[in-house]
């Protein structure tokens, strides 16, 4: 009996090292991030793994095991699609690997980050493509603050664009007489801006609810670079008056050195801070209610532009919001219905920056060749150009599939010309915040549905084009009855 012991023990650790993995496998937490890594598509299987990799460390971590991400790595896991579902009959060669147009949790930097919130600011756009100097002078930026916070004042050397994606704020602005100090509320579904040197705070208003504010940015001093000063503060955020003499400030201020110090010295805090439900209370304004105003404009309370039961579309431009004439800035809201897809379609002058707000599914993009390239491919691409003209033969345009899952989050961007469509997963419908820059004179061009725009094509065209007859022609591009939103790919198969 004393023999078999230690071949008892033996079993038993075992057994409860197989339980244990067993456990983990079925955490109900790391199966679904686990299926949501397989569920979306247009991936490769190097890229899934990758996913799933994400998901056990994300685990880990949430057991206490420890991990190589830092306090700033976001709690939210990115779903990507499996190799078995990016399988496509036009073949995977032309799919692209390399994804300049995607801005995923990781490619966030933390710009402040305090216990009461956070600001998370994208790199500039050109550094992940030069096919985005369109956007160079823009950037994009989203912040997350607990409820019942207060930011203080600062002011930017840079045009704000916000929209609201979820809770309450009250807004202050302060601006020199007459205009003195002017505040408004704001909720989900406002766009309001902040003017370049304006000093502005805010107040998440709400007892229980984040409030997650989206915007893009656009400098007025260095192309592609904003700063943010503090005049309020003491060592965090440190305020600019400290970098001034004592003299200056004493003789400016007309004070003491020791009143100096005390003012610009208590403030250690952060530019996030908690406050009271009194102090919410004072600074809340009740005077303008959010809404359309000068100061905001709400853009659900006017009608979508295009709407049926695969999606709805709300936009917002200079004509109804006066605040983005001179950024030539518009916003618009798409909510695809789960399933369902847009149409592809491309604009033809402004660059497009998305947001996923919520839900999941997928991107794909019709890119010229050269601009996913690696340096490698790119060398080897000038390489055979300079051969082919030395026989003098010119080389049609090529173009890849560009693609990516989307979860909540993300960012992308699609440059003027670029023909894409997002479609929503299965299980969730697909919200999109997105701003357009250089909106003005940009037109949309639908490539399939309703309103079509190669329906427009004379017969003689449609013939040459095809290199079919024109009633085929016709036939195919006018069976699709319904406009922009359409229904998905999977949806039509089970149909």
């Amino acid at each position: 009996m004393g023999a078999l012991k230690p071949v008892l023990l033996l079993l038993l650790f075992a057994l409860a090292v197989a339980v244990a993995a067993a456990t983990k496998e079925k955490d109900p937490e790391l199966e679904q991030c686990k299926h949501q890594c397989r569920v979306q598509q247009q991936f490769d299987k190097k890229r899934a793994d990758a996913c799933i990799q994400r998901c056990r460390d994300y685990y880990r971590q949430k057991q206490g095991g420890g991990g190589d991400d830092d306090d700033d790595e976001d709690d939210l896991i990115i779903s990507l699609p499996s190799e078995r579902e990016s399988e496509s009959q036009w073949g995977s060669g032309k799919e692209a690997s390399n994804n300049p147009y995607v801005f995923e949790h990781r490619h966030f930097f933390t710009g402040i980050k305090t216990q009461q919130g956070r600001l998370q600011i994208l790199p500039k756009f050109t550094d992940r493509s030069p096919f985005l100097r369109g956007i160079e002078n823009f950037r994009f930026s989203f912040l997350e603050v607990e409820p019942q916070s207060f930011i203080i004042p600062d002011h930017w050397d840079a045009h704000n664009v916000a929209f609201v994606v979820r809770g309450r704020a009250t807004i202050k602005l302060v601006r020199p007489e007459p205009q003195g100090r002017e505040s408004f509320n704001v909720q989900q579904g406002d766009i309001f801006r902040i003017r370049a040197g304006t000093t502005a705070y805010m107040i998440n208003r709400d007892d229980n609810q984040k409030l997650l504010i989206a915007k893009i940015l656009q400098p007025v001093s260095v192309p592609g670079h904003f700063e943010a000063f503090f005049a309020a503060g003491g060592e965090n955020p440190e305020s600019f008056f400290r970098s001034f003499s004592q003299d200056i400030l004493q003789a400016a201020f007309n004070t003491r050195k020791e009143t100096l110090t005390r003012v610009f010295g208590e403030q250690k805090q952060g530019m996030i801070l908690k406050a009271s439900r009194e102090q919410i209370r004072a600074m809340s304004s009740d005077e303008e209610e959010s809404g359309d105003s000068n100061n905001s404009f709400n853009i659900f309370r006017q009608r979508p532009t295009t709407s049926n039961q695969y999606g709805q579309l709300y936009e917002v431009d200079s004509r109804d919001f006066k605040q983005l004439q001179d950024l030539d800035v518009a916003v618009s809201v798409a909510n695809v219905t789960k399933g369902a897809m847009t149409a592809p379609v491309y604009n033809s002058e402004s660059t497009k920056i998305s947001f996923v707000m919520d839900g999941e599914g997928y991107l794909e993009v019709a890119s010229p060749q050269s601009s996913v390239m690696s340096e490698q491919e790119q060398q080897q691409q000038r390489a055979q150009e300079r051969e082919r003209r030395r026989r003098g033969i010119v080389a049609p345009p090529s173009y890849r599939r560009v693609a990516s899952g989307l979860s909540p989050g993300m960012v992308f961007v699609v440059p003027p010309g670029f023909p894409y469509v997002t479609v929503a997963s299965q299980k969730s419908n697909l919200q999109l915040l997105c701003f357009e820059v250089n909106a003005a004179q940009s037109q949309r061009f639908l490539l399939a549905g309703k309103k079509n725009v190669l329906i427009n094509l004379e017969k003689e065209a449609k013939e040459l084009a095809f290199g079919i007859p024109a009633r085929e022609v016709d036939e195919f591009l006018k069976s699709q009855q319904e406009e922009f939103f359409l229904r998905g790919p999977q949806e039509r198969r089970s149909a």
